[in-house]
């Protein structure tokens, strides 16, 4: 599959698979950002992308992350949908600083990565008065 991209500056590297076994491909600061303790900042990725139908790019931290850069991405993780590809539409990933100093994220450094997700969407949401199935014990119940 290809995937149409869009680099806003050009001098920096094209999204890459670092391995052959790699399943998602590492995005690269557009530019320094001083990132405060406790303070949700977002961090330009460089990139604008044609996501195919029937699919969306989830964004992710990088394992190293939280070990390197003391950062954590602030929802989660990022869901970039299809029609998210405009000329303003720059995927930038949203960070917490969980150190009480500031952490800097250099322009052209590996910050992020993604992951093309296949979808499926639901055709009619039924609302029923009671599911068929016996209750697992809800959220936690497995004592994971």
């Amino acid at each position: 599959m290809n995937l149409k991209i869009k680099l806003i500056d050009k001098t920096l590297p094209l999204p890459a698979y670092q391995t052959k076994g790699a399943v998602a491909f590492d995005l690269y600061s557009r530019e320094k950002v001083v990132v405060p303790p406790w303070q949700p900042t977002l961090i330009p990725l460089n990139l604008i992308v044609k996501i195919p139908k029937g699919y969306f790019l989830m964004l992710c931290a990088r394992s190293s992350l939280a070990f390197k850069k003391n950062l954590i991405v602030a929802n989660g993780i990022g869901v970039i949908d299809q029609d998210y590809c405009g000329e303003e539409d720059e995927i930038k990933l949203s960070v917490i600083n969980f150190s009480k100093s500031d952490v800097v994220v250099e322009k052209g450094e590996r910050i992020a990565q993604a992951i093309l997700v296949k979808i499926a969407k639901a055709e009619k949401f039924i609302v029923v008065k009671k599911m068929e199935k016996k209750s697992r014990g809800g959220f936690g119940s497995t004592n994971v």
